[in-house]
């Protein structure tokens, strides 16, 4: 699938420093990069999310992940589970997101904080008072306002992706485990 909206031509220091980075420009920039003030925003805003330390930066890619899963934007995926690789995640747990619920890899935690992605993510937002209040025991309450914008955050990124049409662009070739595959009988959570 081609992106919905043409990619733009990037100045060649950023093109340069974002091959040098990733080994590509990531599509979602290119496409961005049609409103160069939204793009710059977009990026200092994404550098500003990855410098926040109260939640583990594991329990970050993964939440992205599965909110990469319900939405369906394949790019967000790929491109996490490649970070996951970059940050020495255990690759047999993040193949697995797609499936987090049926695999006895995650921890309570991390279940929890999946759990919390998703219901961040369905629309309506199905957060309940014992989900939320549980991860305030488990991270305190800095960690859990963290883990929740960043949450948010990972929709954005999500969002946005699908509606310009923008798909993987295999980052995650590098890793060697494969993908694994939402389970068949699993629909996206999302209402109109």
């Amino acid at each position: 699938m081609a992106p919905r909206v043409p990619k733009a031509e990037l100045p060649a220091e950023l093109r340069q420093a974002l091959i040098k980075q990733l080994g590509s420009v990531p599509e979602p920039i290119e496409v961005m990069y049609n409103n160069p003030a939204v793009s710059a925003a977009s990026q200092e805003y994404s550098a500003k999310v990855a410098t926040w330390n109260a939640v583990d930066d594991n329990l970050k890619t993964l939440t992205h992940m599965v909110v990469a899963v319900q939405v369906g934007c394949s790019w967000c995926l790929d491109i996490n589970y490649f970070f996951a690789l970059n940050q020495n995640l255990d690759l047999n747990k993040a193949s697995q997101v797609p499936r987090w619920r049926d695999s006895d890899l995650f921890t309570p935690l991390e279940r929890d904080v999946l759990e919390y992605a998703e219901a961040m993510t369905n629309t309506p937002t199905t957060v309940t008072d014992e989900l939320s209040a549980s991860l305030q025991q488990q991270l305190g309450p800095a960690a859990l306002v963290e883990l929740t914008v960043f949450i948010g955050f990972a929709n954005l990124s999500t969002r946005c992706n699908t509606a310009h049409g923008i798909t993987s662009q295999g980052y995650s070739d590098a890793c060697e485990i494969p993908l694994a595959k939402r389970a068949e009988n699993t629909e996206p959570l999302l209402s109109s």
